[in-house]
């Protein structure tokens, strides 16, 4: 069986502190899930249990949205065998670009890296059902929504994690002195 808490732990992908977060909230615990990606053979294992949840499911696309869902659809395809495609973000919502498509009635299995609202899953949902494919399913590496996004089809994730975050005018974290850290471009906050 596949810890995937201690995958995300070794890689570096799941940081413990004070982050703040791109809504603008603090937060003790930091996904970066771009240091799993950077690790195939981690993100291999990863993959390994979506394909085994959705084996039985006849999919013959995988599709997720760019940046890591576009490399998480490589690895999941590639395990089942199947075409994998991604959607780029576009004036009014995900597209398909580049040649990349869906078939009319295709099985599209859609995948992401962290849910935490949904948004970019559903858009590329509303893509793929837009061009006339079904969508079989969801998966993701870590589901970060507590329960709290409902795409209508059935998800499943490698990770269940609890999205604790706090305003940053009442984080207890800024109270207890602890340095503010913002990741995903620039080190410190400022």
């Amino acid at each position: 069986m596949v810890d995937v808490e201690r995958l995300f732990k070794e890689s570096g992908a799941m940081l413990e502190g004070h982050f703040l977060l791109t809504s603008g909230r603090h937060s003790p615990v930091y996904w970066e899930k771009f240091r799993l990606l950077e690790q195939p053979s981690r993100l291999e294992q990863l993959c390994h249990l979506m394909v085994e949840h959705f084996s039985a499911h006849k999919i013959e696309l995988v599709a997720g949205p760019t940046l890591g869902g576009a490399i998480i659809a490589f690895e999941v395809a590639r395990q089942l065998g199947v075409r994998a495609a991604f959607a780029e973000r576009g004036s009014s919502g995900r597209t398909f670009r580049r040649g990349l498509g869906v078939n009319k009635g295709e099985r599209v299995l859609v995948v992401d890296d962290v849910l935490t609202t949904g948004g970019s899953v559903a858009e590329v949902i509303a893509a793929v059902k837009q061009l006339g494919g079904q969508v079989i399913g969801v998966g993701v590496l870590v589901d970060r929504s507590e329960g709290q996004t409902n795409l209508g089809i059935p998800l499943y994730s490698c990770h269940r994690a609890q999205a604790i975050s706090y305003p940053a005018d009442s984080c207890p974290l800024c109270q207890s002195g602890i340095p503010l850290v913002k990741l995903g471009g620039d080190k410190a906050a400022s």
